[in-house]
């Protein structure tokens, strides 16, 4: 089994985001939440966007006057324009986007509705795109040389049963980040996914405790699932110095699930 180390050790690494703003779409739980202690870790600001009404004290509590919440939904256009003016407002200016908000719901490629694709195409890529689009268009529009990062999935890389959607989906965002890192590199903007396997989040830990988690893992390398500090490290790897000449790329987090 590969060597798991404690939460504590992997939020001690400095990646040198100290001063950054980061936006976290879906950033009030899971990944994105993770995401976003990690980077307040680092010393960076965050603004967390997410449909919890909550969502503000949710950045309160996390990091003080070093975070802030804005609630809505990410798939309606004024409202992702309110989030980078918010976060402007906030911090004076934005570094980071990742895109963390999303769904995961199945059903087999033979009887999914039309309802049913659209939502999961809506949410898990229009979405990610076009709020990629406005805040990279701030980015070009005020010279800053930022990163953005979207979560994609091993599902956009594999086929996995019962995902047709959500594989479409993750496809389609591994796809974008290629395109926007090709078109936005000569603004100095980097732009790359990564793409986890079964992260045991509170989600992920009741989707996937038990018989079914046990027998999914003996098929990992690794063993095991990944912890959502695991994730969230390496974004914040991405929009560091460190990562100055990666752009473009799917950094697969899938403890080797993927190379049989």
């Amino acid at each position: 089994m590969l060597p798991n180390f404690s939460k504590e050790e992997i939020m001690s690494l400095d990646l040198g985001l100290k001063g950054k703003t980061a936006v976290i779409t879906g950033g009030a739980a899971g990944i994105g939440n993770e995401t976003a202690e990690f980077f307040l870790k680092q010393g960076a600001n965050v603004v967390l966007a997410d449909l919890n009404p909550e969502v503000n004290n949710i950045a309160k509590e996390m990091g003080g006057d070093k975070a802030i919440g804005v609630a809505g939904n990410v798939c309606d256009a004024e409202y992702r324009q309110h989030v980078i003016e918010e976060g402007v407002k906030a911090f004076g200016q934005i570094d980071v986007l990742v895109n963390c908000a999303g769904i995961v719901a199945l059903e087999s490629a033979e009887i999914i509705s039309e309802d049913f694709w659209n939502r999961t195409i809506n949410i898990n890529l229009s979405a990610s795109f076009f709020m990629a689009q406005a805040v990279g268009k701030y980015m070009i529009d005020n010279g800053v040389k930022g990163s953005i990062v979207n979560i994609a999935s091993q599902a956009g890389v594999i086929a996995l049963d019962k995902h047709v959607a959500y594989c479409a989906a993750k496809g389609g965002i591994i796809a974008m980040t290629k395109v926007m890192a090709m078109e936005w590199g000569k603004y100095g903007i980097r732009v790359n996914a990564v793409a986890p396997t079964v992260v045991l989040t509170a989600l992920g830990h009741k989707a996937w405790d038990g018989p079914v988690g046990d027998a999914f893992k003996k098929e990992i390398p690794a063993e095991r699932f990944a912890e959502p500090e695991e994730i969230a490290a390496v974004i914040a790897f991405l929009c560091s110095k460190g990562a100055a000449m990666i752009t473009g790329h799917n950094l697969l987090i899938d403890g080797g699930y993927t190379i049989k």
